[in-house]
């Protein structure tokens, strides 16, 4: 497999200096610890926010990330641009559409990725930088800005995951077969009829089954969803498999986040693909609020005998227009929880389509967590995972396609 080239721009080391104490924007709104923010742009990306510490020892952590694809990579390593980082004062956002926050002054830094930005990292900007007008006392703002490569592999579901689709490497306008998909939806499978191996990991995750079972209600339930992943001599290597149904919180028609429907990630396990073992655990359901979407959390199962498992992602995505579900410990709150070495920075990224609509996920991985085909599969289940759960999420009052329903009278044509 031959990767993609791709740049990360990385926005770190955020700090701030006052000559003097600044006048808050309003009344009760210049918080005593963390008083500014920052914009940050970037030509061709939307503004990224974050906050300004005021701190004479700079946090080294990552305030924002840009990520250069192979097209964007080209446009401006043929052209230098620069970044922009404007600093304000007082609390984020806006107050009767007015913007609360002061400008206090902008940064400007120049980015030139050169002749070989895919294979040389590059450092623009380190250290103290004046913010204000000359000859008169100003603040300082700390920031570092630097490039690295990012290389991924680049794969397309040929069709819906529903649909049992091919799934393709890209690279460039190379379209080459890499995998296939096996989906299922019977109702009375359940993930025990693949034969696990736990190691010492006691915390028995199929157990999760009874539960299901537990609160099951006929005609109310979306179960036994199975989708496998083969490589190109047919062998399964990876698998997602919904392990607890997703069913409505009482009296309501959603699935609630104190009710998640559950998929157990897993791959195959020792030469003979005769076992398989957990890899990871993915947790989703319908959030409320003033915009309607899809609520998940992702926890790696761990090898140790401590029952825990380690968070690496939890976010939303919309119902209507779908978004980007993302694995990427780069940016200060990423990291939920623990530690992971060989999870840091970006994992993954793939594509989810909104509610009702024909969806082909594009999934990227980066090329230091891939070291097997097996590596890569697991990643292509769980973007399947997360995309059927957007189907598994729909309102109850709505019918399923016929692809995802065992029983015929489930499905609308």
């Amino acid at each position: 497999m031959e990767p993609c080239p791709f740049v990360r721009i990385l926005v770190e080391s955020l700090s701030l200096k006052l000559p003097i104490a600044s006048k808050p924007a309003g009344s009760g709104i210049h918080p005593s610890t963390t008083p500014c923010f920052c914009k940050i742009r970037l030509k061709n990306f939307p503004s990224q926010t974050a906050l300004l510490p005021l701190d004479d020892s700079p946090p080294t952590a990552s305030s924002a990330v840009f990520q250069l694809d192979p097209d964007l990579l080209r446009r401006i390593s043929a052209r230098p641009t620069s970044l922009r980082v404007s600093v304000y004062t007082g609390r984020m956002g806006t107050t009767c559409g007015v913007r609360a926050g002061k400008l206090l002054g902008h940064v400007t830094v120049g980015v030139d990725l050169g002749a070989e930005p895919e294979v040389r990292a590059a450092v623009f900007q380190s250290g103290w930088v004046a913010i204000g007008r000359e000859g008169k006392p100003s603040a300082k703002l700390h920031l570092v800005v630097r490039s690295e490569p990012d290389p991924r592999f680049v794969f397309q579901f040929g069709g819906e995951p529903e649909c049992s689709p091919v799934v393709f490497q890209i690279q460039g306008n190379i379209r080459q077969p890499l995998f296939s998909c096996k989906f299922s939806a019977d109702r009375n499978s359940r993930s025990r009829s693949l034969p696990l191996d736990y190691g010492n990991n006691s915390r028995g995750w199929l157990k999760l089954n009874s539960l299901g079972s537990e609160r099951e209600r006929q005609g109310r339930e979306r179960k036994g969803w199975m989708i496998m992943i083969h490589d190109l001599s047919g062998s399964p290597i990876a698998a997602a498999s919904m392990i607890t149904p997703f069913v409505p919180s009482p009296g309501s028609d959603r699935v609630s986040r104190s009710n998640p429907g559950v998929w157990l990630i897993l791959r195959a396990h020792g030469v003979s693909v005769s076992s398989w073992k957990p890899w990871a655990r993915l947790e989703a359901w319908r959030e409320r609020g003033p915009i309607d979407s899809l609520g998940y959390k992702l926890e790696l199962v761990t090898d140790n005998s401590s029952n825990s498992s380690i968070p690496i992602a939890e976010s939303t995505l919309s119902v209507r227009k779908g978004g980007q579900f993302r694995i990427d410990t780069s940016k200060v709150g990423n990291f939920v929880a623990g530690s992971w070495p060989s999870m840091r920075g970006f994992v993954m990224g793939s594509t989810v389509k909104g509610e009702r609509k024909v969806s082909k996920p594009m999934v990227q991985v980066g090329v230091k967590h891939v070291t097997c085909m097996a590596d890569a599969a697991v990643f292509i289940a769980l973007s399947a995972a997360i995309d059927l759960s957007m189907d598994a999420c729909q309102l109850f009052a709505h019918k399923l396609r016929k692809e995802l329903c065992h029983d015929q009278k489930d499905y609308i044509l």
